[in-house]
């Protein structure tokens, strides 16, 4: 008898044991030019892209003043 991923016995009693997860294989390739990896890419660049308009907004100065600016 199983009760929201409890296990009891016939009496009622916790079963203390471990519920195993089931276990499956990840068969798609994780390094090189893979599909997975061009998303993450794109997304970081998107995610630069948008800070960097974020900080020409605020400082009301480009980025590449704002680098040579001493």
């Amino acid at each position: 008898m199983t009760n929201k991923g409890l296990i009891l016995d016939d009496d009622g009693k916790m079963n203390n044991f471990a519920i195993e997860p089931t276990v499956y294989v990840d068969d798609q390739q994780r390094i090189g030019f893979t599909p997975y990896a061009e998303r993450l890419n794109g997304r970081l660049a998107m995610i630069g892209f948008v800070s960097l308009l974020a900080l020409e907004v605020s400082t009301k100065h480009g980025l590449i003043t704002w680098l040579t600016h001493i």
